[in-house]
């Protein structure tokens, strides 16, 4: 593993703690004296998508942690409650214990975890999930989250 600021490979670990299902490391790169976090995951199975089009490919938290963060791009939410969201939504999925989900519950449990964060973000995602083809549509939803 290379340090993401400088690319030396020598580094330390100042903190070890678990963390849903994961090791979480701290650790300080011994050239730049910069820290940076690693996660280590047990992955029990392979889980599949399988897309709206019948398509099936490997579940791919990174795709699910770039569209989070897409959505609340210059929004005041931290990464680290995005990567929560992503280890939540990731448990829940393997707590299902199939093998295979489809993208659309995929889908809703972001937006589940869009919601609670915040508004905005949930709006941006809600549109392009949801394919939003129009104003009126954009508007209905838009209506729902006043609602609540």
């Amino acid at each position: 593993m290379n340090c993401p600021y400088c690319g030396n490979e020598d580094h330390k670990v100042v903190d070890k703690r678990e963390a849903n299902e994961a090791t979480r490391r701290r650790r300080e790169c011994l050239r730049c004296k910069k820290r940076f976090t690693t996660y280590e995951r047990i992955e029990p199975f392979d889980l599949v998508v399988v897309k709206k089009d019948g398509r099936r490919e490997p579940f791919n938290r990174e795709k699910l942690r770039n569209g989070m963060t897409k959505a609340c791009e210059k929004r005041p939410i931290p990464q680290e409650k995005i990567d929560h969201a992503v280890d939540e939504i990731e448990a829940e999925l393997r707590n299902e214990e199939k093998k295979e989900v489809s993208s659309s519950h995929v889908g809703e449990l972001v937006m589940r975890k869009l919601k609670k964060l915040d508004k905005v973000a949930y709006i941006r995602f809600a549109s392009v999930y949801r394919q939003f083809a129009d104003l009126e549509s954009f508007e209905k939803e838009l209506k729902k989250l006043i609602k609540k």
